[in-house]
Order: C-alpha cells, then structure tokens, then sequence
C-alpha cells in the first residue's frame, strides 16, 4: 500500500510520538487527566486510543454507549494504563457534568482524540469508504477481497501465506494492543487509529497524501 520510503517515514514519525509522550509523562509536571491518558495512549503508538476504546466497547453490554465508573475504571486497568483511582475518579467526574453517574462513551473518546480538521476527517472517511465495499459501517476480510489484490504479494507467490493469511494481517495492523480482537473494524476505530497518526505529522498536505497513497483514492 504506502511505498517503503513512506512506510518508514511514517513509522519514524510515528515512534517519535510515542518517545515524545514517554519523556513528557516522565518529566515530573502536573498534568491534567485527560492529558496524561492521551499521553498514555501516545506512547503505546497508533493503536493506543483504539485498543482504550475496544476496552470501553466490549464492557457496554447493552449498546447504550455510556459507562459507569466501575466500568470505567476496568476499561483504564484492563489496559495496563498508569492511572491511579484518584485520577480515574476525577476524570470520570470530568465527563459527568449532569452528575448522573454514567458519561457518554462516543463524546468522551472524542475529546480524548487528538483535534483534526475538517480535511484530515474527510480524508479518513473517504479512505474507510473504499474499505467498506458492502457500506454497511465495517471492513471485514470479505470487504478487502473486492479491492486488495494479494496476486503480486511475494509471499502469495511463494505460498507461504494464503490470501486469508494476507488479508487478516492488515486488518490486525488495527487492533494490534487491541483487547478481543475480532477482524472487524468499524468507522470509529478507523477514526481513532489514523487520530494518532495524524498527531504524529504536523503537515496537512502530507498527511493527506499519505492517506491518499496507502488506499489508492
């Protein structure tokens, strides 16, 4: 998909972040909650927000999109994040403004996302677009059969991996860290995948061909 030179462009800018957010949680400084969980997130790399919000998912048995704090709490320990129950606590309290005792899972990953602008989430969108062949809001391996040829794919060609095999690895380039991973991908955590991706370029145009690029739009 991305040319090599690319590829590793991207994987240079990408663990610079992750480096960057190492030394900032490590400086001593107090942070604002949010700040250090993004910081968290950060410095675990491109799958940090989406392996958090896959956590959050799998815990919202009913579908309602809002959490408790016992569930959130989970969600942040599940992942191994450094977040002692004082922070938890006050950054629950953060989201729940009505004092209702629950906050709403999709507004609370939204302000945990890195800001985009409007042409960074448009490119993104036209990227999962492609993806979902059957437009039914995932990419699944049947979708990518439509449009990724793996006939040229060295390893194809030399029989050590089977399409299948090819397919399922770029789709675990999303749920690497990932709890539950289930060969699906939806919009949201396409979104919340390139959301740290984009953190990591500063440039609009360049990250706009990199999307562009890797998808071929």
């Amino acid at each position: 998909m991305v040319k090599e030179m690319q590829r590793e462009d991207l994987f240079s800018k990408e663990a610079a972040l992750k480096n960057q957010a190492k030394r900032e949680l490590a400086n001593g400084l107090e942070k604002p909650s949010l700040d250090k969980l993004r910081l968290q997130c950060f410095s675990r790399g491109a799958t940090g927000i989406l392996g958090l919000a896959r956590a959050f998912r799998v815990m919202d048995d009913d579908g309602s999109k809002t959490l408790n704090l016992e569930e959130f709490k989970k969600g942040i320990n599940g992942l191994g994040l450094d977040f002692n129950e004082s922070d938890t606590e006050d950054l629950f309290k953060s989201f729940d403004t009505d004092e209702s005792g629950t906050i709403n899972m999709t507004e609370f990953l939204m302000k945990l996302r890195p800001p985009m602008g409007t042409c960074r989430l448009n490119i993104i969108e036209k990227a999962f677009n492609k993806l979902d062949t059957n437009a039914d809001g995932q990419v699944t391996i049947d979708d990518l059969k439509h449009i990724y040829s793996v006939q040229d794919h060295p390893k194809y060609l030399s029989g050590e991996l089977t399409e299948a095999d090819i397919l399922t690895g770029f789709l675990k380039n999303f749920e690497a860290g990932a709890p539950n991973p289930d060969g699906i991908i939806t919009k949201e955590e396409f979104i919340n995948y390139y959301a740290t991706i984009s953190a990591s370029i500063d440039n609009d145009a360049y990250f706009d061909l990199v999307v562009r690029r890797a998808y071929k739009l």
